[in-house]
């Protein structure tokens, strides 16, 4: 008996082996191209239960075998299940087609919404029905048979090529490693990061020294803190040369083909690009709209950014004598600069973070904003060991959501931190159906002596992907597919950057900011000192995420047919924002997974986009209160729980009482005098 095939609430983890995965991909195929005949051949006319509902809720046995397998193929994959990927990801582009393709059904939901000023709808239906005939006319109803096929060989292709990237990102990560055996070269790490690199060792299989790798918790400690230049030098061209040495897991080629190929898909479509594609469904509607806002926010960070460079170039000359900073040099004396500057680094911090403190820390914030409540249970079946499971539940013990969490690095599992979902919220025949929600992040484990202990950038990353778990969880809407974080993606980063601010408070910290041997709370010296660093060197560091969303840009904003060089076009978009002297040796856009593996294509400018809102969003809660309830309640009931219901905007000013004002961020980010 498959698993996968049987109805199942919590995913089967336990039950699940490899080869139950190709199998269940192609029945629930069947399955749901039955679901879309049934509508198709209903001679009835077409209705919006009939079709629009009915189109809605078909498929869903397949949503669910999608997310248990791609999920793992994130957090705990295998060659096998990377084959296994590459297999069925065409398959489901095909089927993805046949729906959008299919002429008839397409009729109807055409008939539909074309009556729609006659129909008596909810606003959530209007959406939805908005949403699903674009979900057709966006992706090719109205094309002619040529350009239906070229349009369906387009996207089986980029559908591999998007795997192929990923896994290309992850098996160079993974590569590469740093055995070290004189204990000279760990000069500057503190004992614990030492300690951590011991144990790294050991569990790749050295029986003496150190290892460091190219994952974060490993890779950032020693950029920071190694006082041993070459080294840091080593690591950082390991790092920024992923995928980018002419062999096998060279991504140029892939850059290439799957820039041209969303540039060929979008002018099918009728799209100037495939960044006027993208944005049409975005708060920023336009290219020239994202280009003007990151221009904007350029104008202002980089005479800060500037200044700031040349106080660390002036530093770090006084310092080491160094005649020229370069990127492997900037962590470091970053740090440096900070501590003189604050009296603050992460090893002082540290102690107070507990990972299970931040954790129930974070739990606390959400009970104290939102009345939840957090239960570990031990009878939901996981994926690891190392995987924790809880239950929510209301202040009136009624469930809420599923909720996993999965905190430490694995071979299986790629980098950085992610939000994601097992189980979408809906409701039907009476019943709220609620979501499986999960967090993914990549913290220093444990040692044999020290507990797994956040720097404090680990603890606004924890916090950061528990405001998209509550968006998840909190989620109260008729349809999946508005569900949740299904919004506009210039506004699904707004829950969980908003929610970073409660790392800086004293009333927030005080609740679990406690010394992992002592249990003294941090003092408040500490807390001012946090605040007081909030700002350090924003500049460079908004100007660092400008040119991550300008490179974007410039990948899906233009004509690519002539780009031959990738990186050439790379050193052309980062012409405006660059600091530090060019390596040719490196190359972002062979690992910028956000934007040519993962959804952030024409959209790594809402990270900036929603901190505008989060600035704003704050500023609201400083004013009444960090755990106002009132204001609490209203970004529940009108963000939270809303989904893609409604226009963005509109949500945000039902919140709110008006539109952002950029000049919050600017204020909080210290740029306003520049």
């Amino acid at each position: 008996m498959n698993p996968l095939l049987s109805p199942f609430d919590t995913a089967p983890f336990l039950q699940i082996e490899n080869e139950h995965f190709k199998p269940a991909f192609l029945q629930s195929i069947e399955d749901a191209r039955a679901e879309i005949d049934a509508i198709t051949k209903n001679t009835d006319a077409p209705t919006f239960e009939n079709t629009i509902e009915a189109l809605e809720f078909s498929g869903q046995q397949l949503d669910r075998i999608s997310s248990v397998f791609f999920n793992l193929n994130s957090a705990e994959t295998n060659e096998e299940i990377q084959k296994i990927a590459q297999e069925v990801s065409p398959l489901l582009s095909e089927f993805g087609n046949d729906i959008t393709l299919n002429e008839d059904l397409f009729k109807r939901v055409k008939a539909v919404y074309d009556q729609k000023g006659s129909l008596d709808l909810t606003v959530e239906q209007n959406t939805l029905l908005d949403k699903k005939y674009k979900s057709f006319s966006r992706n090719g109803a109205n094309l002619s048979e040529e350009k239906k096929t070229r349009l369906r060989a387009i996207d089986a292709k980029l559908a591999k090529l998007k795997l192929t990237f990923g896994e290309n990102v992850l098996a160079e990560t993974n590569k590469y490693q740093l055995h070290l055996t004189d204990e000279a070269d760990l000069d500057g790490l503190p004992e614990g990061e030492k300690e951590a690199a011991a144990h790294l060792a050991l569990s790749k299989g050295k029986e003496d020294g150190w290892m460091i790798t190219l994952d974060y918790p490993s890779y950032i400690p020693f950029m920071k803190y190694a006082k041993n230049r070459e080294l840091r030098k080593e690591l950082s061209m390991a790092f920024g040369s992923r995928a980018f040495h002419n062999d096998k897991l060279d991504n140029q080629e892939n850059v290439l083909d799957i820039a041209k190929l969303r540039f060929e898909r979008a002018n099918l479509l009728g799209y100037k690009t495939h960044a006027n594609f993208v944005l049409e469904e975005r708060m920023a509607e336009t290219p020239e709209k994202v280009h003007s806002f990151l221009n904007e926010l350029l104008s202002k960070a980089k005479p800060a950014a500037e200044r700031e460079f040349k106080q660390l170039e002036n530093f770090a000359k006084k310092l080491d004598n160094i005649d020229r900073l370069e990127k492997w040099d900037s962590s470091y004396y970053s740090e440096k600069l900070k501590q003189e500057l604050f009296n603050l680094d992460d090893e002082k911090l540290k102690p107070y973070f507990k990972l299970e403190n931040v954790i129930n820390g974070v739990f606390k914030v959400a009970e104290n904003l939102f009345d939840l409540q957090f239960e570990e249970v031990h009878d939901i079946e996981k994926y690891h060991d190392e995987v924790k499971t809880y239950k929510v539940y209301d202040a009136d013990k009624n469930f809420v959501s599923l909720f996993y969490a999965d905190f430490h690095p694995r071979a299986g599992k790629r980098g950085g931190a992610w939000m994601t979902s097992y189980k979408s919220q809906w409701k039907r025949n009476g019943e709220n159906v609620r979501p499986h929600i999960s967090n993914v992040c990549n913290f220093t484990p444990s040692t044999k002596s020290k507990p797994s202990l956040l720097t404090f950038n680990e603890v606004t990353t924890l916090f950061h992907e528990f405001g998209h778990g509550l968006h998840g969880m909190l989620a109260n809407t008729t349809y999946p597919s508005l569900s949740g974080t299904s919004v506009f993606w210039d506004f699904v980063e707004l829950p969980s950057q908003v929610l970073e601010n409660w790392c800086y408070e004293k009333e927030a910290l005080e609740l679990f900011a406690k010394h992992y041997e002592t249990g003294e709370t941090i003092p408040m010296a500490l807390v001012q000192k946090i605040k007081e660093s909030a700002t350090f060197q924003e500049g460079m560091q908004t100007l660092r995420q400008l040119s991550f969303g300008l490179l974007d840009m410039s990948w899906h904003g233009i004509y690519p047919t002539s780009i031959t060089n990738v990186k050439a076009h790379e050193d052309e978009a980062f012409k405006d924002t660059s600091l530090y002297p060019a390596t040719p040796e490196t190359c972002m856009s062979t690992a910028f997974s956000h934007i040519f593996q993962g959804g952030y294509s024409s959209g790594y400018y809402s990270y900036k986009w929603a901190e505008v809102l989060d600035a704003d969003a704050f500023a609201y809660f400083k004013e009444e209160g960090i755990f106002n309830k009132e204001v609490a309640t209203k970004f529940k009931d009108n963000v939270l729980s809303q989904g893609g219901t409604e226009n963005p905007m509109t949500l945000y000013k039902r919140f709110r009482g008006a539109e952002p004002n950029v000049e919050a961020l600017l204020e909080r980010a210290g740029l306003l005098q520049s």
